[in-house]
């Protein structure tokens, strides 16, 4: 007898069965897993959303005001200068001095032919003549006038006439005599002198040049004191209480790389600039060596008192909306909050600001 039992018809269902609630089983499992997956990413997604909407912000301690220090650009002027303008017309005989040329107060620039005032001062000389000769005959006949009244041979109504004669002659002479003297006056400008010591800086003209008198012609010659020089900067309102006259200052010149020299506060405007928001300042300069042109750009270094009361943060740190300006802070309570300030200085990156 074989010892394999035949697989009966009523066992197969019930191993098929098994096989089905076994299947059921882990499908069941599946699903339960990837539910279960499903709520914990759901959960870890949730909380990193909420630790996303929490703000950061990036901490910066302000920095105290060190800027005892104010740099500001300028150009260099000299200190007197002055165009120089033909008196009289005619033409230029010949000149003196040339660009760059040192000239003493007084001395001869320029020489200008003038032969329309040559003609004018000799018909000056002659009416002088005139009215000179008539005013000694008009003298000889009121004197001899004068004396016949006594004897009652004239009248003297006639005697009357005569010395008014000779006064109107006199005050004709003393016109003619201003007159003349008025030419010669005008005859002193052909000669063109330097008004004080200086540089000569400009000179548009050349011998034969038509000259025009006064300021409609174009400058013959322009001289420059450049013993000393002037600097004119704009100062920032905030720093205006800071520079006061007699202050000094150290300059720098592009030219003159590694030097500085030294400037010293005259005078301020004692007003601000709406358009700038600026105050101009005059500063001068000693040039004595001449190692500084007037001109030429320059930038001055103001020393200042640190203002512990203004700082400096970040640019970023700034907020401007409709309630003005403010920069963000982080309080005790770890919180961000906004105070209101205002800009003394920016530097860029970082601004320098003030209590509002």
């Amino acid at each position: 007898m074989s010892s394999n039992s035949p697989v009966t018809p009523s066992s197969r269902p019930r191993r098929l069965g098994l096989v089905g609630l076994i299947a059921l089983i882990v499908i069941f499992a599946i699903v339960v897993a990837g539910v279960a997956t499903r709520a914990s990413d759901a959960r870890h997604l949730r909380t990193w959303t909420d630790a996303q909407t929490v703000p950061t912000v990036a901490i910066a301690p302000p920095q105290v005001n060190d800027a005892g220090a104010l740099e500001l650009p300028g150009r260099l002027e000299a200190y007197s200068k002055a165009p120089i303008f033909a008196r009289v017309s005619g033409y230029l005989k010949s000149w003196q001095v040339d660009i760059g040329a040192p000239v003493k107060a007084g001395q001869l620039l320029a020489i200008i032919e003038t032969p329309d005032l040559d003609q004018q001062l000799v018909q000056a000389r002659a009416d002088l003549a005139t009215a000179v000769a008539n005013e000694q005959l008009s003298a000889a006949t009121a004197k001899r006038w004068v004396a016949l009244l006594p004897s009652g041979a004239v009248a003297k109504q006639d005697v009357d006439e005569k010395t008014g004669d000779l006064a109107a002659k006199q005050a004709t002479t003393n016109s003619e005599r201003a007159n003349l003297a008025h030419m010669e006056a005008e005859k002193t400008f052909a000669r063109i002198v330097a008004p004080f010591d200086g540089v000569v800086t400009a000179r548009s003209t050349d011998v034969g040049a038509l000259i025009n008198e006064g300021g409609t012609g174009v400058e013959l010659f322009e001289i420059s004191d450049t013993h000393r020089l002037r600097m004119y900067v704009q100062v920032p309102q905030a720093n205006v209480p800071s520079i006061v006259p007699g202050m000094t200052a150290k300059l720098k010149v592009p030219e003159r790389p590694g030097q500085v020299f030294t400037a010293r506060v005259e005078s301020s405007a004692q007003a601000v600039a709406s358009t700038s928001g600026t105050t101009l300042v005059q500063l001068s300069i000693d040039n004595n060596d001449g190692k500084l042109l007037p001109g030429s750009f320059a930038s001055v270094h103001f020393d200042l008192p640190a203002d512990a009361a203004a700082l400096r943060v970040p640019a970023s740190a700034l907020v401007f909306d409709d309630k003005g300006l403010r920069v963000a802070v982080v309080g005790s309570d770890n919180k961000v909050a906004f105070k209101q300030v205002t800009i003394v200085r920016d530097y860029g990156s970082t601004i320098q600001i003030g209590s509002g």
